[in-house]
């Protein structure tokens, strides 16, 4: 009697631990035509804690010669008594190729590392009859389709195109500077610029305003003064005045001068040159007859300007430090453009490759 119970004991716990994990197979149809497609979904129910692994099946493989899976979709899970149980379903889209009685073998997971299989199933494929009497009832393949060319879906394209040889333009502009080591820019200003005769009479002003040249150092007065007048000769004659000795001057002035303009020159230059080299002390009278000598020569060979003419435009000279940091800056937005330009046509590449296609 105890033996009898024993037995019946450890059937009913087989019973309950083989019942714990159920794997169930089915099709949509046990039969289909060539080229149709149909379902095979997978179920398996087991406990929430287990883990499982379902059939490495994927698109393009076949089950079995002729019969291939078309589509694998996603693992739908259900919840059962309470959280407790879960049935795993999986749908593969299957297709045969060749009429005929396929058996399909049983399909097999893994439960906490143990093998389960299905059942096995039958699956019988049929061709499509064909009528050969009616001929006429057959029609040719239509022709291929063109698309219909939408500007809404190129202008897109068009615009990145133009920005593009835009891009590419400018760079190179930029290179051709920076090789040549040109500056990109260059500032100008207009300004009216003033006559010869104006600014020696701005300076005789401004040295006449300073009386401590007469009083303590002649020879400076002098200096800023006969400068003065080799810059005004220079700007109204031509010729380099500065470089050149008083006789010079007044030798090159002989043709252009009158000869009360040319007196007056000479005694200015003379009195320069004793008091610069010949350590000559000079009267403060003397020196105001020679500044008054100066204003009167300035006026008598000055050229008047109409005043209704245009400013001439004075170009300002850049510095090598800011022609190098224009350089720079350029070397950056070369720079700059390149990875703009090479991500702007990539993406041209991109969208009219799907486009074409």
């Amino acid at each position: 009697m105890k033996r009898q119970l024993l037995f019946i004991i450890c059937c009913l716990l087989f019973v309950s631990g083989s019942a714990q994990v159920q794997v169930d197979v089915k099709l949509d149809s046990l039969q289909l035509f060539i080229g149709q497609q149909m379902d095979l979904t997978l179920s398996v129910t087991i406990d929430a804690k287990q883990k499982l692994v379902m059939p490495d099946i994927k698109k393009g493989q076949e089950l079995i010669p002729d019969i291939e899976v078309v589509n694998v979709g996603k693992p739908d899970t259900a919840v059962l008594n309470n959280g407790k149980r879960l049935t795993v379903s999986q749908a593969y889209t299957i297709t045969a190729w060749d009429s005929a009685f396929y058996y399909l073998p049983p399909m097999e997971v893994m439960v906490d590392g143990k093998k389960y299989d299905s059942k096995s199933l039958a699956l019988k494929v049929y061709t499509i009859d064909v009528d050969t009497l009616h001929v006429d009832r057959f029609f040719p393949p239509h022709g291929i389709m063109e698309l219909h060319f939408l500007w809404r879906e190129w202008l897109p394209v068009m615009f990145a195109g133009l920005l593009f040889v835009y891009m590419a333009v400018c760079m190179g502009i930029l290179i051709y500077y920076v090789k040549n080591g040109k500056p990109i820019f260059r500032f100008v200003r207009r300004k009216k610029k003033l006559p010869p005769h104006k600014v020696a009479m701005d300076e005789i002003e401004r040295i006449k305003s300073e009386r401590k040249w007469t009083e303590e150092d002649s020879k400076e007065y002098y200096t800023l003064l006969t400068d003065t007048l080799r810059n005004y000769i220079r700007d109204r004659y031509g010729f380099n005045a500065m470089e050149m000795t008083s006789n010079e001057i007044i030798e090159r002035l002989i043709a252009e001068n009158n000869e009360e303009a040319l007196d007056e020159l000479r005694e200015i230059f003379r009195t320069a040159d004793l008091v610069k080299f010949a350590k000559y002390s000079t009267l403060i009278n003397e020196n105001d007859a020679n500044l008054v000598a100066a204003v009167e020569y300035v006026n008598q060979t000055k050229i008047e300007v109409d005043p209704n003419a245009k400013p001439e435009p004075e170009v300002i000279k850049e510095t090598d430090q800011k022609r190098l940091t224009q350089v720079k800056i350029m070397r950056v937005a070369i720079g700059v453009l390149i990875v703009l330009s090479v991500a702007l046509l990539a993406w041209i590449i991109w969208r009219s490759t799907n486009l074409l296609m």
